[in-house]
């Protein structure tokens, strides 16, 4: 990949990110509150450990990317728990953290970074993964909600719960 074409795909996924990042914050909030502890079986994460998995992965890939590598832990801290604590988690971390992505040279965009050995991959590329991973994640924690006892909201068209205008 050429660093224009690295810089091109920057600028062409930055409002997907941007579009996509509300539309997680909005499955987030339709959690009902009192559920966290919900999972629909023993093999399932919490409602509160998914959806503050798809929150703070969003900010460890873009923070990964921006450092040019890919590094398992560092999330040490308190983590929130209840729906408003991780809305407000992801909405103080996500846009500092795709600014560093934005912040990046075509040519580092375009340098290879190892995925723990299971791929490697242009910089920008990982963007895409990254969408890939929230979509496939706000799409379980958006089938959590009516079984505990919340309304799914519209994502990519009306829900049963909130049709279209």
């Amino acid at each position: 990949m050429t660093p224009e074409q690295a810089k091109f795909l920057l600028d062409y996924s930055c409002p997907t990110l941007v579009s996509e990042s509300k539309i997680t914050q909005k499955v987030i909030t339709a959690m009902p509150a009192g559920q966290e502890a919900y999972k629909p079986s023993d093999k399932c994460m919490t409602a509160s450990e998914l959806a503050y998995h798809l929150a703070s992965a969003d900010v460890w890939f873009l923070n990964s990317i921006a450092s040019g590598a890919f590094v398992a832990g560092g999330d040490t801290g308190d983590k929130p728990s209840t729906p408003e604590q991780i809305v407000a988690w992801y909405e103080t971390n996500f846009a500092p953290a795709l600014d560093k992505v934005k912040a990046m040279t075509p040519d580092q965009l375009a340098a290879n970074i190892s995925f723990f050995g299971m791929m490697d991959a242009p910089a920008v590329s990982y963007l895409n993964f990254m969408l890939l991973h929230s979509a496939h994640h706000r799409g379980q924690l958006s089938s959590y909600l009516r079984p505990m006892g919340g309304k799914v909201p519209a994502i990519y068209g009306g829900s049963a719960d909130e049709p279209m205008k």
